[in-house]
């Protein structure tokens, strides 16, 4: 039980999200000490405490410099840097606390566990509707969208490939909410919601996806594991670490790739 919780504990921490609030805190406790162990040996003049512009500038520098060290993705230390600032322009605002609830509110059910999927709401578009559809067998298929947003993809290809069966999965209860309208309103198609890590791959001949870099390397591997032989891994912008696809097509001219596997 021990080693169990011990492992869950080492997979928490390894989150980005979980890592950058420890970094802000910490960052934030060491500027804090710091100021006052010099104004208590007395090393500032007196009067020249630092303002809140400065703490809040000394805060955000260290936790980029932080962030940086930890390896962190390239965003990271630029949002530290701001992160403090735009906190404290927010508050300065003084707007009402039902404004901070609903933005809040919102956020959340449109992102849901961004913090422990790492894959943010992305809207594919219809370019890369029409390149994941000129790379479809023509043959009847059950094609999945794993991370289906507000249901395009899906709802697109139902209305023009009639002989495939089309489903989307989806996390976040807004993006997913949207989905299901859509089917409601006739589309031919299906929305689940729920983490398509739950699904079995075998069930499909052909597998979208849209999610971020951090995702890959966990989806090839369990495309790799579950889906059949001659089956279709397709991934919009995002490739597979040191797995050659046979598909790269851009979905327009200098626009993203959508890189496809045959497993």
């Amino acid at each position: 039980m021990q080693s169990i919780a011990t492992t869950a504990g080492r997979g928490l921490l390894r989150l980005p999200s979980v890592q950058a609030l420890a970094i802000q805190a910490g960052a934030l406790l060491v500027v804090g000490l710091s100021l006052l162990m010099l104004a208590r040996m007395q090393w500032l003049p007196p009067g020249a405490f630092p303002s809140m512009t400065v703490i809040v500038l000394l805060q955000g520098a260290l936790a980029a410099l932080l962030s940086r060290a930890l390896r962190q993705a390239a965003w990271w230390p630029v949002m530290h840097f701001l992160f403090l600032p735009a906190a404290l322009a927010a508050l300065s605002l003084r707007l009402p606390p039902w404004v901070f609830l609903g933005v809040f509110l919102l956020m959340l059910a449109l992102y849901w566990s961004t913090f422990r999927t790492q894959v943010p709401f992305y809207a594919s578009g219809a370019a890369a509707w029409r390149a994941v559809e000129a790379e479809l067998p023509q043959r009847p298929l059950r094609i999945i969208d794993i991370g289906s947003g507000l249901g395009g993809l899906v709802v697109n290809l139902a209305g023009r490939r009639p002989d495939c069966r089309l489903e989307g999965i989806e996390l976040a209860p807004l993006p997913w909410l949207v989905s299901r309208v859509r089917q409601a309103a006739g589309a031919r198609c299906r929305f689940l919601r729920g983490d398509y890590q739950r699904l079995d791959f075998a069930d499909y001949d052909v597998v979208f996806a849209y999610l971020s870099p951090a995702a890959m390397p966990a989806l090839w591997a369990k495309a790799r594991a579950e889906m059949r032989s001659g089956t279709l891994l397709l991934s919009h912008e995002f490739a597979v670490p040191g797995a050659a696809p046979q598909i790269a097509r851009p979905t327009r001219p200098g626009g993203p790739v959508l890189y496809g596997w045959v497993v």
